[in-house]
């Protein structure tokens, strides 16, 4: 009789998948380094945003070898669906994608800066996109890009966008805005060939995937950037483009290694 009371118990739910990924859901990776004052409203403003358009989504925060508390701050968070990735060394944002990237479940990954300055203006399109496109990146100079930041940046900004344009051919018109929608299978194919750590990752993922033939497509951004010009980011910048530049253009170190996908390369400065 006891046997008969008894509920059976729910068999668990078959997730569908698509390419080796759960089909539809997403996975945010919010790279985090010394975030400590931003991170929460960040985590929490980026659930929000993405809660209206997707029922299915993961976030995944990659402290960057963090020593302010941030680590300890999302461990707290009483949110659902957090994954936290960890390690002690700073390593830069490359680094911190590559790792948050292994624990995505995702069939659609997006790359969030941590520190909130940087949204998409209409989400929805960013996933209407990645339908039928393989990238969609948030772009400072689309036309209906809401924009503020410093007169130098701008500048700084924009001339390095020319130089790279001429030494990688790479079409888009701002590779380093911190918001990129992907299919997880369009990173999964191109990861292996990434060398860049820190700065310049965002261009040596845009080439690698040009040169792979994946689409990208442009869309609009809301940006308040309040932080002053880096010199010495705005250096290594430099020469990591150089370095994607001698890699592409004379040894034509990635268009060799497309084949195999083997990651080989030991570069000659290690930041």
């Amino acid at each position: 009789m006891l046997e008969q009371l008894r509920a059976p118990t729910p068999e668990p739910r078959r997730l569908e998948l698509a390419d080796g990924f759960v089909k539809g859901r997403v996975s945010i990776i919010m790279p985090a380094y010394n975030e400590a004052d931003h991170i929460c409203n960040s985590i929490a403003e980026v659930k929000k945003q993405f809660s209206k358009v997707c029922a299915d989504c993961e976030v995944i925060v990659v402290d960057d070898g963090s020593g302010d508390g941030t680590r300890r701050l999302v461990q707290n968070l009483p949110y659902d669906g957090i994954k936290l990735v960890t390690y002690e060394r700073n390593e830069g944002k490359g680094f911190a994608f590559r790792k948050g990237f292994s624990r995505a479940t995702g069939e659609f990954t997006f790359l969030v800066d941590s520190d909130a300055e940087i949204m998409a203006s209409e989400l929805r399109d960013y996933l209407d996109a990645l339908r039928a496109m393989d990238i969609a990146i948030g772009s400072k100079r689309h036309p209906l890009s809401q924009v503020r930041t410093p007169v130098l940046r701008r500048f700084l900004s924009l001339g390095f966008n020319i130089i790279e344009r001429l030494l990688t051919g790479t079409k888009a018109t701002d590779t380093q805005a911190g918001f990129k929608g992907m299919r997880s299978l369009v990173a999964y194919q191109v990861m292996p060939l990434i060398t860049a750590k820190r700065f310049a990752f965002d261009l040596e993922f845009l080439t690698v995937a040009s040169l792979l033939g994946f689409h990208v497509k442009e869309l609009p951004v809301s940006i308040d950037l309040k932080a002053t010009v880096n010199v010495g980011r705005v250096s290594r910048m430099m020469v990591d483009l150089l370095g994607i530049a001698y890699r592409l253009r004379i040894t034509r170190w990635y268009q060799k290694n497309i084949e195999t996908i083997s990651n080989t390369y030991s570069p000659l400065i290690r930041w």
